[in-house]
């Protein structure tokens, strides 16, 4: 078999045998102490799966000798926070938020805690910063333009028990009829052109004047005389710049041909008291509260 080495002719060393355009790869052994660093490496890895959690197994993994848990660090570590902040959370749990004062401790606890819980639970349909998502009807909720009032009792319930969610009987609720099972196309638009009046858009005078008779029969019920919206019934004003969907001629026309129903879920069962109260003290002060 020696006979068969390919030897370099310039430092004399075998090679591997593997050729690149010519250049040629020397067989020379690993240095040592890379070796045994390697080896180290092995065992290491041998211990280390052995101590601490690292196979998976079908419903969990390999809990390891030392029984180390990442998960339980974190609940530690939470729990040592909230016993800090058990006397302070106790108070804000209990207090009345017409009342409390913007300097009390509770109250910047709430604001602070708050941020925190809306980040969580809040911004995946609101967004981060609070500005709602137009294209999917979330609420921007920085503006004083609120489907069911903004002082500090109203946002509480909201956040409380939802909207339009089957989960909560106490739950907010309105619905929209789907007018394309009551009006034709014509009278749709129609209506549409009226609606963009009452927001000062663009619009052809004629059909408006045709769909505000329309719009008198079959929306002021909910809506107001002048397009103002109704509070208690969730409906949103019409008369302004402001749109939860959208307020363009195609959105407005598919608004009112196949309705909206909006979805909010009830976080009265999955948020403790002081974190309800906190999250309705951040949302009060964002700029749109009343």
């Amino acid at each position: 078999m020696a006979d068969n080495k390919d030897i370099d002719e310039a430092t004399g060393t075998d090679t591997t045998g593997h050729d690149w355009d010519g250049i040629k790869e020397l067989n020379n052994p690993l240095p040592r102490w890379w070796l045994w660093c390697f080896y180290g490496t092995i065992v290491w890895g041998v211990a280390y799966t052995i101590a601490y959690p690292a196979w998976p197994l079908v419903n969990s993994a390999t809990a390891g000798l030392l029984g180390y848990s990442t998960r339980a660090e974190v609940a530690e570590q939470i729990a040592e926070v909230e016993a800090q902040n058990a006397e302070v959370a106790a108070v804000l749990a209990s207090a009345d938020l017409s009342t409390l004062s913007p300097d009390d401790p509770a109250h910047r606890y709430g604001v602070a805690g708050g941020a925190s819980v809306f980040l969580a639970n809040c911004s995946q349909c609101h967004g981060a910063g609070a500005a709602g998502v137009q294209a999917g009807g979330y609420p921007n909720l920085l503006d004083d333009a609120w489907l069911w009032g903004g002082s500090l009792e109203d946002i509480e319930y909201t956040v409380r028990h939802g909207i339009r969610n089957d989960t909560d009987p106490d739950a907010r609720w309105s619905e929209m009829p789907v007018f394309g099972d009551i009006l034709s196309d014509e009278e749709i638009g129609q209506t549409v052109e009226y609606v963009l009046s009452l927001s000062g858009q663009d619009h052809d005078a004629a059909l408006a004047e045709q769909g505000m008779v329309l719009f008198e029969e079959q929306c002021t019920a909910c809506h107001g005389d002048a397009g103002e919206g109704i509070r208690d019934l969730g409906a949103p004003t019409l008369n302004d710049a402001i749109w939860l969907y959208g307020g363009d001629r195609a959105t407005i026309t598919e608004t009112i041909t196949y309705s909206r129903f909006g979805v909010m879920p009830a976080w009265g069962p999955r948020l403790d008291e002081d974190e309800i109260k906190a999250v309705t003290l951040y949302l009060h002060q964002l700029g749109g509260g009343e």
